[in-house]
């Protein structure tokens, strides 16, 4: 197998060298400017098309990529951390009993159509999600709207650049969240006029502003040179979709691109020692899991979930096929977010208590099932490979898994939908967090109040008592406390085992060399307006 895949890039390169021998040494994006050569364009190869470049309605990391440089939000976080500091708001208060948020926002701040930030907008971009009678709700789906703004009782304006937030209760999180990315503050004209086509017509007041998107080609995006903080010094930002790894990687070689995400494990040795190339490197806030549907036969039953825990080899995923890119996980929490429960303990390769556990379950000589896998995708590594290993583990406990392979976009349409809507056995699936906290892994991931479309616990799990920890410590102020329930939901989720979970996943991007202060973010999200290309 690794003979056949240098051969293949081997293959890949020569045709990339041959592809830029005729057209001058460099691509030509749809506006006739030079690719990878050119000092004032960045091009980043993504591993799937974006599904949406509305920020509102945003839930996977390749549309975050492409579009989160248009968009500003309340506060932000700040490079290489979780830490927030003032954004479009220069400042703001906090009530004494923690129920009221009031913003002050900058002066003289445009969106990219021209249009004022103001008040107005504010309540606009959180009504718009939060209000079913709001009368542009209609123009998407959002599905971290609960997530986000359901703590919020309501949205004042309170004069042109003041807005008070008033919630329903005490909530922790509350600052971190208006730092993601759904609590960006879009353009009222903008959406007005577009409708449900302003997913392909974003308008912020971010750094870069949207210029073209060629579905299945590219999106490109223009610096805003009227940017509160100043204009970039790259001028045009541009996102290729391309899925195979090996080929964004041969483009990357050849100097056809600039930056590309998920870097085959197999290769990156061999790039350690190529100067044309730099790795960009960081701990992440990822973990990778392969989803049971628990409202299912075989898998309502825990001792099931258990022995497919136990059949499967997480170390040999991890070290053969990631190959130090990732660490195995004992929890679902990543060891990189406070209130990680260290005392946890993953399920061990254990084959025989699998056999033992699927005869309790009766399931003695196993069963079938279908696993879905996403061609590629937001946060999800090798998602082949690793579902064959799956498939290959349960072969020996007598279960047979049937891979259906789908594309991004369809794959997230099948995923996410209704728990009687949802005909999946397995499924893999990917998270990495928002804002750092651990509301936003465990909470939106397992609370019964999650369950898909109004949050993305994909494995449709609930546990009374782990649904009344993650609700207390929503709205505990103190973090000790908060820490000990959280601690305490990790071992109740593992378990209850609603997951095969694998590994927490290191941030490992490639760029030119020639691309300097390009750094990463705990949250994925690109940054590029400090970023220069010599």
């Amino acid at each position: 197998m690794k003979k056949y895949t240098v051969t293949l890039l081997a293959v890949l390169l020569l045709l990339s060298a041959l592809l830029a021998g005729c057209s001058g040494s460099s691509s030509t994006d749809s506006k006739g400017g030079k690719g990878g050569s050119d000092s004032k364009t960045i091009i980043v190869g993504l591993e799937a098309e974006p599904t949406s470049l509305d920020a509102h309605q945003i839930s996977d990391y390749n549309s975050s990529r492409a579009a989160m440089e248009i968009y500003d939000q309340l506060v932000q976080f700040k490079d290489e951390s979780t830490e927030l500091e003032p954004d479009l708001a220069e400042k703001w208060d906090v009530s004494d009993d923690g129920l009221e948020y009031t913003f002050h926002l900058k002066k003289d701040v445009k969106f990219h159509d021209g249009t004022p930030l103001n008040a107005e907008a504010v309540k606009f971009s959180f009504d718009r999600q939060r209000d079913p009678n709001h009368p542009f709700h209609d123009t998407g789906t959002y599905a971290y709207a609960e997530f986000t703004f359901g703590p919020i009782e309501t949205v004042e304006v309170v004069d042109e650049l003041t807005v008070k937030i008033k919630l329903k209760e005490p909530f922790a999180p509350f600052l971190g969240n208006m730092a993601m990315h759904a609590a960006s503050i879009v353009s009222p004209a903008a959406v007005e006029k577009h409708g449900a086509d302003f997913t392909k017509n974003p308008v912020g007041t971010g750094p870069f502003k949207f210029a073209s998107w060629s579905p299945g080609v590219e999106i490109v995006l223009e610096k805003n040179e009227e940017h509160f903080r100043g204009a970039p010094t790259i001028e045009k930002l541009i996102f290729k979709p391309i899925t195979e790894a090996q080929t964004r990687l041969a483009e990357l070689e050849a100097g056809n691109i600039d930056v590309m995400v998920n870097i085959p494990p197999d290769d990156l040795e061999r790039l350690r020692g190529n100067e044309s190339i730099s790795l960009v490197e960081q701990a992440g806030m990822h973990v990778w899991w392969t989803a049971f549907n628990t409202q299912r036969a075989p898998f309502d039953n825990v001792k099931v979930r258990q022995a497919v825990n136990y059949a499967i080899n997480k170390e040999a995923i991890v070290d053969g096929i990631l190959q130090g890119s990732g660490e195995v996980a004992n929890s679902v929490l990543p060891p990189t977010v406070w209130g990680h429960n260290p005392s946890v303990t993953n399920y061990d390769y254990n084959v025989e208590k699998a056999k033992e556990l699927l005869a309790e379950a009766n399931y003695p000589d196993g069963f079938e099932v279908t696993y879905w896998v996403p061609e590629s995708g937001s946060g999800m590594q090798q998602p082949q490979a690793m579902a064959a290993a799956i498939q290959s583990d349960l072969e020996k406990i007598g279960v047979k898994v049937n891979i259906q392979t789908l594309e991004w976009g369809a794959y997230l349409d099948k995923v996410f939908v209704p728990a009687d809507q949802n005909d999946m056995d397995m499924h893999q699936m990917s998270w990495i967090g928002d804002n750092g906290d651990p509301d936003n892994f465990l909470y939106i991931l397992f609370s019964g109040e999650q369950w898909p479309t109004a949050g993305f616990n994909d494995s449709y799990y609930k546990n009374e008592k782990v649904d009344e920890l993650l609700s207390k410590a929503r709205v505990t102020k103190d973090k000790a406390g908060r820490t000990a329930m959280y601690e305490e939901a990790q071992e109740l989720i593992m378990a209850d085992a609603p997951w095969i979970t694998i590994d927490h996943e290191k941030q490992i991007i490639g760029t030119s060399s020639a691309v300097k202060n390009f750094k990463l973010h705990p949250t994925g999200v690109f940054r590029f307006s400090n970023v220069v290309k010599e």
